[in-house]
């Protein structure tokens, strides 16, 4: 399986799925099959989760070719990537828990945690999940939710070090979506409602290949947390200068719709030592492409007053960057400009504004509303 990380081959990918994102969505896109037959979801999230394309060219090629009706499957698929965002961006201390209980379960690794990253635990399913993640950097939805319930229930293991795994191997690895779709798995996101894999399930949903009968924990409690997660309203930032400026771009944003603008006076590309590979090279690949250089590194703060001086401005813009470890490493960066007299800004997109605010609590909010931002967006 073959995932590269340029805009050209988001687009091909999306030309040759389109046709197949109505009924036969609808039908097949729970099964998880062999990987020698043609699947029937798109696998156009590892493009989408670093907007080498966006969420409205792929709602707008459905659009073009179904009925709302027929592709509602899929459009509310979509839709679920920006509800875990939204939802994220309004209860931010999700995230900060999550990091802090994971520093506290790396601190003491079970020999069930070796046996589970390296497939070796017996349960042939899980096994075979495992590897083809290592493998591919890519698993299919379904089986991350059977591959979550085993982790959490059959294996007892901490969930955080499970969504951890998945963020290191994953190309399309979110905070978001990965954090909430575990916590959800577990029965945190929705309290008290967890998500159990059976045998029998998985065997109907990978037509046979898989059914580890008697292996996996009947019937478990959902976890509990004792943290309440308040809510704290999106407020778009839409501060974008009006002066020559420095353009950042980030494994967050790669989509340089920002070229057009003749103010940028410079670009420079972002990345942390820890972004997957397919995150690094879908940056530098656009970031080349408007003339710029990308760093590799935590030095964040330095690089972009060095660019910023270069470029001959003090105002640095960026696509909006949602929480997550962007998120963290640019907040730390952007006290230090701030004592450097650097303007770092932040630009939502029109989607963004749309989708974000209605995911407050459960997906049904903002399912509801998606015809009326379909033709907010002028989507179909």
């Amino acid at each position: 399986m073959q995932f590269k990380p340029t805009r050209a081959e988001g687009l091909a990918r999306l030309a040759t799925f389109t046709q197949y994102a109505g009924k036969a969505y609808q039908e097949r896109r729970n099964f998880d099959i062999d990987a020698s037959q043609v699947s029937a979801v798109s696998q156009l999230s590892p493009w989408l989760r670093h907007r080498l394309i966006s969420e409205q060219e792929v709602l707008t090629s459905a659009r073009n070719q179904h009925s709302l009706e027929a592709a509602i499957p899929y459009v509310q698929q979509v839709f679920w990537r920006g509800y875990f965002k939204g939802w994220l961006e309004q209860h931010p201390t999700v995230w900060q828990s999550y990091k802090s209980q994971l520093a506290k379960a790396q601190q003491n690794l079970s020999h069930g945690y070796a046996e589970a990253t390296a497939g070796q635990t017996g349960i042939l399913c899980f096994d075979h999940w495992c590897h083809a993640l290592k493998n591919d950097g890519y698993m299919h939805n379904h089986a991350r939710l059977w591959f979550a319930s085993i982790w959490i229930f059959t294996l007892k293991l901490p969930w955080e070090l499970g969504a951890a795994f998945f963020l290191e191997h994953l190309h399309d690895g979110d905070p978001a979506s990965n954090t909430l779709s575990w916590r959800w798995v577990a029965g945190l996101h929705t309290k008290g409602k967890n998500y159990v894999a059976s045998a029998d399930n998985i065997e109907k949903f990978t037509d046979g290949r898989f059914r580890p009968t008697g292996q996996l924990a009947q019937a478990p409690a959902p976890l509990v947390e004792n943290e309440e997660h308040l809510f704290v309203p999106f407020e778009p930032a839409q501060n974008e200068p009006n002066k020559p400026h420095l353009l950042v771009i980030t494994e967050e944003d790669c989509l340089s719709s920002f070229e057009v603008d003749p103010r940028f006076s410079g670009v420079l590309g972002l990345v942390s030592p820890e972004a997957s590979h397919f995150a690094k090279t879908a940056v530098q690949n656009t970031v080349s492409k408007l003339g710029g250089d990308t760093y590799v590194g935590h030095h964040w703060s330095k690089e972009i007053t060095l660019a910023a001086q270069n470029a001959q401005t003090s105002k640095v813009i960026t696509p909006y960057i949602p929480v997550g470890h962007v998120s963290d490493g640019m907040a730390v960066a952007a006290n230090t400009l701030k004592g450097h007299g650097i303007d770092l800004t932040m630009s939502t997109r029109a989607y963004d504004i749309q989708v974000w605010p209605n995911a407050t609590k459960g997906f049904f909010k903002l399912k509801k509303k998606i015809p009326s931002i379909l033709e907010a967006l002028n989507i179909g």
